[in-house]
């Protein structure tokens, strides 16, 4: 495909995801695409200076060895929508930006909400794995707690846009003013924004504003953001850190919220001591959420690093429905209801012969880290769902329970001591909606990945699952999802 085709499709990417496929007529560029496979291989590649962290993919694990599995929560989304977006350039998205919990994880599943005085609900089953014979695949869901807006607590939000020169565009900046206005408009009177930028020097555009007071001027300031000058990201992430602290709302939502293409290049650049600084602020109250965008230049590894180490998500934003979705729809998802959120399986190997963690890489946990309260792990915004999938190898006994599956979590980050939940999963084979939608997901994410443990998956195994497991679809994203995979399938795999 000629360069200004691919500039002619993100632009349109940018400026519309109709939920007939989350883009809807650009894909008809992706017929004029090239080898897919070696597109990222080419020097001329415009996507080629792009950043991803190699993904090492969880191997099988012998029951009787090994019976038990931990891991941390993730809740972001960012590498579906890389997807969505590789998809508009007419490339299959690089392999490793394809972290399959975050397929998962962009959907919302259909779990019941928490009873009690818990914040959280946990659920599990057992179906077939369609893409290999006689295996299993064990779901696991989380349900963060549901709430009004009434309920939320007050956000202090700080938004730290990255406003220099490679943000320029109508899929960068542009996208993103357009979103924090919509943003605004569904803001609580007690709420606070105050905003950042940096490029070539940090400077505060806006004081905390209470929208009770400011809503107009703080519209006024995001409409006067432009792009240009080079990027001191270290620096402007201390200033953000600065104003939280000076404007905490205890109890409330403390939150930095990065806007940026990832390309630090002025400043305190190294990963690791943005990572240190992250970290020194987390256990203070402060939560960080990165909002990634624009491609050619996407530094995903660090974006996702950083986030990790935030108490916070990571989203990738490349068109206005996604600002929409991110920022309006999901908005109570950056209130968070469950904190350092820990997953462990105890597998029995009556049942249960080996086990593979599906996706999660980089989420994966001691079983020591399970114990330790202490211990940092992922965060759940209110009304949202966690999904994970192991595939199973069956042992002899399948009348007994496959494993037990128990979740830890705090209420507040300042907790000393996490809550428990657990629950057998049922040894009874389910085909409920649930496990055959995660299970068409998880097929395309092995396809895309180019995983050795994908056996007989294939994009048109994928698009049936999905295809017949979206009678629950909030947003349509779902519907969406099955235009996605058929354009996939127009590039050839």
């Amino acid at each position: 495909m000629k360069k200004g085709l691919l500039i002619i499709a993100a632009v349109i990417a940018a400026a519309s995801c109709s939920k007939e496929g989350m883009g809807g007529f650009f894909y008809d560029y992706i017929g004029e695409a090239e080898a897919p496979n070696a597109a990222y291989d080419r020097e001329d590649d415009p996507l080629s200076g792009e950043s991803y962290d190699t993904i090492k993919e969880n191997p099988f694990v012998s029951t009787a060895e090994e019976p038990t599995s931990t891991f941390s929560v993730d809740a972001d989304g960012a590498a579906y929508a890389i997807m969505r977006s590789s998809l508009a350039w007419g490339q299959l998205p690089p392999r490793n930006s394809v972290r399959i919990e975050e397929y998962l994880n962009y959907f919302t599943f259909d779990y019941a909400d928490p009873t009690g005085d818990e914040t959280i609900a946990i659920n599990a089953e057992v179906g077939a794995c369609p893409w290999n014979a006689g295996h299993q695949l064990l779901r696991l869901g989380i349900k963060g707690k549901s709430m009004k807006d009434e309920d939320i607590p007050a956000a202090n939000y700080i938004l730290l846009v990255d406003n220099s020169g490679s943000m320029a565009g109508d899929d960068r900046i542009e996208l993103l003013k357009k979103g924090l206005t919509s943003m605004v408009d569904y803001m609580k009177p007690e709420d606070r924004v105050a905003i950042i930028t940096y490029s070539g020097s940090v400077h505060k555009v806006l004081e905390s504003t209470l929208i009770s007071e400011g809503a107009s001027d703080i519209k006024k300031a995001i409409s006067s953001l432009k792009a240009s000058g080079a990027t001191p990201g270290g620096a402007a992430m201390k200033t953000a850190y600065e104003e939280a602290s000076g404007n905490y709302i205890t109890g409330g939502n403390n939150r930095i919220i990065m806007l940026t293409d990832g390309d630090f290049n002025v400043g305190v650049s190294n990963t690791e001591e943005l990572v240190k600084m992250v970290e020194s602020y987390r256990d203070r109250g402060i939560y960080l959420s990165i909002m990634g965008f624009g491609r050619g230049n996407y530094q995903d590894s660090r974006m996702e690093n950083i986030s990790n180490h935030g108490n916070g998500t990571y989203n990738y934003i490349d068109c206005e429905d996604e600002m929409i979705k991110v920022f309006v729809n999901e908005r109570s998802r950056f209130w968070a209801v469950a904190n350092d959120t820990k997953c462990q399986v105890r597998f029995n190997p009556e049942a249960v012969a080996q086990y593979r963690l599906i996706g999660y890489e980089n989420r994966v946990m001691s079983n020591e880290d399970f114990d330790d309260a202490a211990k940092d792990a992922g965060e759940i915004g209110a009304g949202q769902t966690i999904t994970a999938l192991y595939e199973i190898i069956p042992a002899k006994d399948a009348t007994v329970s496959p494993a037990t599956f128990e979740v830890r979590y705090k209420l507040s980050l300042k907790d000393a001591e996490s809550r428990s939940l657990e629950l057998a999963v049922p040894a009874e084979l389910s085909e409920s909606e649930n496990i055959r939608f995660a299970s068409g997901v998880a097929t395309y994410g092995l396809v895309l990945l180019q995983s050795e443990y994908k056996g007989d998956a294939t994009l048109a195994m994928a698009r049936e699952i999905v295809g017949s497991a979206k009678n629950f679809d909030p947003g349509y994203y779902r519907n969406a999802l099955v235009g996605l995979m058929e354009s996939a399938a127009k590039l050839g795999q």
